[in-house]
């Protein structure tokens, strides 16, 4: 009762309508016909003036819609005297209105689900206990406890001995993750079963959860295209219904036919159809772990024809890994690596970690280092086991050990040189490796009509072709600026062009493309808030599904405005000929409003992922509330 209270309030001019039909039938029981029949004409005119009122002002901005045929046919029913008619229209009007906003609050639940679930307090450590605070006045180094089953409220570092915490809203991944000291912990995560204590590493504005909130938030609240798509069809509809029911007036000679059509042509269909379609299009993108900024991008991703890709991080996981181990006698290869991890575990240098885990992934043991200090850009000295042990780049190794020799590498990779005790002791080889679904991406995107790709990248020609060749890409720009990539993408002739980069350097280029899609869920990035959209997970596949949801919500928009426009002219039709009276098209109308809103509402996608899913496709990674 509660539920039918609220809604009675919500869509309260449907409300008034229907009470104003509840006292018209008490009356017309009670003898008072004709008292009904003026209830029923000034409710109906009256409301017919204050849509009257609201076209005038969308003309005055510029808009031509289909108002004036909901107009017209509340005004002619009244004047043939068919105030019931008259009503009914009404109540399709206000009633298409509620209808669209509930689906659209339908159809909006995923990208609701995150905003609603936002984290708002935090739980601080202080003398003697905890204290609750709003999440906005943590900051950087507090330390700060998350019971079981809450959200992180910010990013982190874990303090306790262990716990897990289920990523699934954050990276898709559906398995918890387990978690030791010093672990970066997710804002957005849920703890698992046992409170944990953790140290805030980002206020709450900049923490990854709440970017991502901001962003879904920009995109709940932007205006799909769907005014533009039906007021395609406005002028023409309109047209011709008028002009149908003057025909079917001049030919009978009956003023009651002009009536009869134009309830049968009143554009709840137009109007209600495409809004639904996108707003279901946005929800299906953050189900499938993208945020769609506006409807407007789904429309250019449907007509996308060039993808342009940044590579390292986008078509490359952007982390070098070892490929190779080249000792020089009288080392082996497990002494040079274990020799190598050790000393790189006092580096920051991005292929530190790749040497670290290469070693762990072979059990051998790491040692402490008597000293350590790194030379910024050349590489890092340390004494282990009472030897010197130096590595980096050639010249600098070959500053300590003159019996150095280069070592040869194939185009992608690139060498990283040991010295141990004064002598060469040989060389290790990394490379960045291509994304596992990369291909797969690239031949999706061909399917759905993205024929034309290209590389941009600062690396060097050499690597960037050598990647391009195993992606089967022939258009390649290597050592590119910024400014470069935007004079690129400008003069690219087959639009519209997808942009998908993930680095702050790749902001310009995101802004100036037709789509620009930045990779990964880094909120806080330029790439982010410049992008039109975000994959929230490190996965590049995404791109294609983006340009499949946004073809499948076009498509089906423009499906459910065609199936409104054909039944309603093939009922208008049959109208002009006297087979349908005012008040019976105008009950029939309802139930084209509904067979539209239900044919729209399939843009949500649910069955659509299924069916890509029992194909083999890439299974999406869901965005909706864990735990």
């Amino acid at each position: 009762m509660r539920r039918i209270a609220k809604l009675a309030r919500r869509y309260w001019v449907v409300t008034l309508t229907l009470g104003v039909g509840v006292v018209g039938i008490v009356l017309a029981l009670a003898g008072a016909g004709w008292l009904v029949q003026w209830i029923f004409s000034v409710y109906a005119l009256a409301f017919a003036l204050w849509q009257a009122v609201g076209m005038v002002r969308a003309m005055a901005r510029g808009r031509f819609g289909l108002d004036i045929l909901a107009i017209t046919a509340i005004v002619a029913t009244v004047l043939v005297g068919e105030y019931v008619a008259a009503l009914i229209v009404v109540l399709m009007l206000t009633g298409g209105d509620a209808l669209e906003d509930y689906a659209n609050r339908r159809a909006k639940r995923e990208l609701d689900a995150l905003l609603t679930r936002a984290p708002q307090l935090a739980h601080r450590v202080v003398d003697g206990g905890y204290e609750e605070v709003p999440v906005d006045q943590v900051i950087v180094g507090d330390r700060l406890l998350v019971r079981p089953s809450e959200i992180v409220p910010v990013d982190g570092v874990l303090l306790s001995e262990h716990a897990t915490f289920d990523q699934a809203s954050i990276t898709g991944e559906s398995i918890p993750v387990e978690k030791s000291p010093g672990d970066e912990v997710l804002s957005g995560s849920v703890n698992g079963h046992e409170a944990v204590e953790m140290r805030a590493a980002s206020t709450a504005a900049s923490s990854q959860y709440q970017q991502i909130v901001a962003l879904v938030a920009q995109a709940a609240e932007s205006k799909a295209p769907v005014v533009r798509l039906a007021d395609r069809y406005a002028v023409p509809f309109t047209v011709f219904s008028l002009a149908l029911a003057a025909l079917a007036w001049w030919l009978s000679g009956e003023a009651v036919r002009f009536a009869e059509v134009l309830v049968l042509a009143t554009p709840c269909p137009l109007l209600i159809a495409a809004p639904v379609a996108f707003i279901g299009g946005m929800s299906r993108s953050a189900r499938n772990s993208i945020i769609v900024k506006s409807g407007g991008v789904l429309e250019q991703l449907a007509r996308a024809r060039t993808a342009v890709f940044d590579k390292t991080g986008t078509l490359t996981y952007g982390a070098p890994a070892l490929t190779a181990v080249r000792p020089e006698p009288p080392f082996g290869a497990d002494e040079l690596l274990t020799t190598v991890a050790s000393a790189e575990q006092y580096s920051s240098h991005v292929l530190a970690a790749s040497f670290i885990r290469a070693a762990r992934d072979r059990g051998l043991p790491l040692h402490e280092a008597a000293s350590a200090q790194e030379a910024a850009t050349n590489g890092v000295v340390a004494e282990i086991g009472g030897r010197e042990v130096v590595v980096g780049k050639f010249a600098f190794v070959a500053e300590h050990a003159p019996d150095a020799r280069r070592t040869t590498i194939a185009p992608g990779e690139l060498a990283v040189y040991v010295a141990i005790g004064g002598r060469y002791a040989g060389a290790l080889l990394a490379s960045d490796r291509l994304r596992d679904d990369a291909v797969t991406t690239l031949h999706e995107l061909a399917a759905l009509g993205v024929t034309n790709t290209m590389m941009l990248t600062g690396d060097a020609r050499e690597t960037a072709e050598h990647i391009a060749s195993e992606l089967g890409i022939a258009a390649v720009r290597a050592e590119c600026l910024p400014a470069d990539k935007v004079a690129e993408v400008a003069g690219i002739a087959e639009r519209p062009v997808i942009m998908v980069g993930d680095g702050v350097n790749d902001a310009p280029v995101l802004a100036a493309a037709d789509v620009g899609i930045a990779m990964g869920a880094k909120g806080a990035t330029a790439a982010s808030e410049s992008a039109d959209a975000v994959i929230l997970v490190d996965d590049v596949y995404g791109v294609a599904r983006a340009v499949r949801i946004g073809a499948d919500t076009v498509r089906i928009a423009l499906q459910s405005i065609w199936l409104g426009i054909i039944v309603s002219v093939v009922l208008m039709v049959i109208a002009a000929f006297g087979f349908i009276p005012a008040t019976a098209g105008a009950l029939i109308q309802e139930l084209v409003d509904l067979a539209t809103i239900l044919a729209a509402l399939r843009a949500i996608g649910g069955r659509l992922d299924a069916r890509e899913a029992e194909r083999g496709g890439t299974a999406p990674a869901a965005v909706a509330p864990a735990g």
